[in-house]
């Protein structure tokens, strides 16, 4: 486990500090008072001091110390570290001590979590791993979070879909920080999306540059993936561009179809003569669903298990190859493949814009005339979604060419083996959040992107955790702060349209990346593989759910889990609510013996914590 903790400067601390085992000390307050606790083989830390004001960055951020005092430098409140976040290059957590308080943030993607809860004698806390701060207060199992996790599988968008699982434990949403005080804390917002204004050209000129001084500040020795779709090639060229020297590409030779991910990927190698390419045979991998009861995250259930024992062993032959910092795609599809929500707003500002996009997008889709229409004009407000998610929760599926043109992503409907108790405590969840929901921007249309940013980023985090038990460092250049804000400038029907596959991607790597990559038209699927690793792991997959703790906790129904078992390898829908269902019960199972381990209390004294 890989994580760490931040204490406000109160006397309290050193006691939570001692009481928490196997942390260290990073840096200290000048009082000499625990600041920053690690846990595990800690990311790169880099501290400074000017004036009044502390600084300490955790993570992927080439800066120095130096770079760091002067940032520092003219911090007089918790409010001008806005200044030092936007300056950062890279990915990391930034923690600032200014005047008796403690800012702490994670990145705007939400790649870099941060949570918070009080401790003993009422201190605030937070750190990035709500397990951490749940076993230093004790905190047992959100079973409301699980509910709703298993109802509706990782589909839940923000900000119902980012709690914690676990009970007084808190989550700071992206673009937000916590303060903490000896005694208080509070949450601020402190970035506000731009309006998407900047047209194709200017927008794609503002993307290359932050993809350009992202890649910049990338390491020397790198591997990357180069699966051949459009997200990942484009690193490999943006890495080649600045003359990396060893560049290693990674690839698993799985077949597509005429002119689909082998033949760019094949194309990208010619192009890449300087670089080594490593291309794994299939059969030499785990096949997908292999050792389905093995947690990798006890922060909260893994989003896509199916693919952990593959990537196991991908990092481990990096690793072996004295790799330890691989970029990867993903997040490219987020930021270049906005949801269909900008049709609602387009007609207003360009009307026969609109009505071409709504033709092109029905054709290429099928979305049926009435459907589409009603979708355009019942657009309601983001409160209105909610309370309809709580309402149709048990309806009939939504058909797949039913567009959803309002504020949220994907419908939310009951799975079939769900309680009526879990249910109950889902619906209640929904619409609590339809009171309290508040939009992330204006716009439904930017709204829906940065949810479909924010709602995978904590998948591709446990992805990175995975990477790091062989001491490599998964790297996702696309979720950086400067990358994110880039893209989000840029007119949403620009960045990708009916007619182009990625258009604003493929505008910013003009001149980079050969034409044929650069124009490519879509994105292979390769549902099929998965289907097949079902079958191959059933016997073990039905072993996991013999004695299943979400049917003994009232969420699952024995029946219908047995059933849904039975049909998984010969229904996708049911494939996919089988996956969820296994990432909740192996999560459950982590959690119930975690929670059962003695713990350390702030007295010295050995205590435990129940689920």
């Amino acid at each position: 486990m890989r994580g760490f903790l931040v204490f406000p400067d109160a006397p309290a601390a050193e006691h939570l500090a001692a009481g928490a085992p196997g942390g260290v000390v990073a840096v200290r307050h000048r009082s000499g008072r625990p600041w920053l606790v690690t846990w595990g083989t800690p990311e790169p830390v880099v501290s400074a001091h000017a004036g009044e004001a502390a600084l300490v960055v955790v993570g992927f951020c080439p800066v120095t110390a130096a770079r760091l005092t002067e940032l520092a430098r003219g911090v007089r409140s918790v409010g001008d570290v806005d200044r030092v976040a936007h300056a950062l290059p890279g990915s990391a957590h930034l923690i600032a001590a200014v005047d008796g308080h403690v800012r702490v943030q994670g990145t705007l993607a939400g790649l870099r979590r941060v949570l918070h809860t009080r401790a003993a004698e009422d201190v605030p806390v937070a750190g990035d791993r709500a397990d951490l701060l749940a076993s230093l207060t004790g905190a047992g199992v959100d079973t409301e979070a699980l509910a709703v996790r298993v109802v509706c599988g990782d589909s839940v968008p923000a900000p119902l879909g980012e709690q914690s699982m676990w009970r007084r434990v808190t989550a700071v949403p992206p673009g937000h920080y916590v303060v903490l005080g000896r005694r208080t804390s509070r949450v601020v917002r402190w970035w506000t999306p731009p309006d998407p204004e900047l047209p194709l050209a200017a927008g794609a000129a503002v993307v290359r540059d932050a993809l350009v001084g992202a890649m910049a500040v990338r390491p020397g020795r790198l591997s990357a993936d180069l699966s051949g779709g459009l997200d990942s090639t484009s690193l490999c060229f943006l890495a080649a561009h600045h003359q990396a020297p060893d560049l290693l590409t990674v690839r698993v030779a799985v077949d597509g179809p005429e002119e689909g991910d082998p033949f760019f990927a094949a194309h990208a190698r010619r192009a890449l003569p300087d670089a080594r390419h490593l291309v794994l045979d299939p059969a030499e991998l785990p096949a997908l669903h292999t050792d389905p009861g093995r947690a990798i995250d006890s922060d909260h259930p893994t989003a896509c298990s199916r693919t952990d024992a593959q990537q196991r062993h991908i990092s481990r032959l990096l690793a072996d190859r004295g790799y330890h910092h691989h970029l990867t795609g993903n997040g490219g599809d987020e930021l270049f493949l906005p949801p269909h929500g900008y049709l609602t707003g387009l007609p207003r500002h360009r009307p026969l814009e609109a009505l071409r996009h709504i033709r092109a997008q029905r054709a290429l889709s099928h979305w049926p005339l009435v459907a589409t229409a009603r979708g355009l004009v019942r657009r309601g407000t983001l409160r209105d979604w909610w309370k309809a998610q709580a309402d149709e929760l048990t309806g009939p599926p939504v058909p797949d060419r039913e567009p959803d043109l309002g504020w949220g992503l994907d419908p939310l409907r009951a799975g079939t083996c769900a309680t009526p108790e879990a249910i109950a405590t889902t619906r209640a969840a929904l619409r609590r959040t339809a009171r309290q929901v508040t939009p992330l921007a204006a716009d439904p249309g930017q709204h829906q992107a940065l949810l479909a940013i924010r709602s995978t980023a904590p998948g591709y985090h446990q992805l990175a955790a995975l990477y790091a038990e062989q001491g490599v460092f998964l790297d996702l250049p696309y979720l950086d702060d400067a990358v994110v804000v880039a893209v989000s400038a840029v007119q949403l029907h620009q960045r990708s349209t009916p007619w182009r596959y990625k258009q604003l991607l493929g505008e910013a790597m003009r001149g980079i990346m050969p034409e044929v990559i650069r124009n490519r038209g879509s994105k292979d699927d390769f549902s099929g593989e998965a289907i097949s690793g079902l079958h191959h792991n059933m016997s073990v997959i039905r072993d996991l759910f013999t004695r299943s703790t979400l049917v003994e906790h009232g969420l699952v129904d024995a029946k219908r889990l047995q059933r849904l078992i039975d049909i998984a390898p010969l229904d996708a829908t049911a494939h996919i609510a089988l996956e969820d269902l296994i990432a909740c019960e192996t999560w459950l199972v982590d959690a119930a013996a975690r929670s059962a381990r003695p713990r350390v209390s702030p007295s010295g004294a050995v205590g435990g914590s129940g689920a």
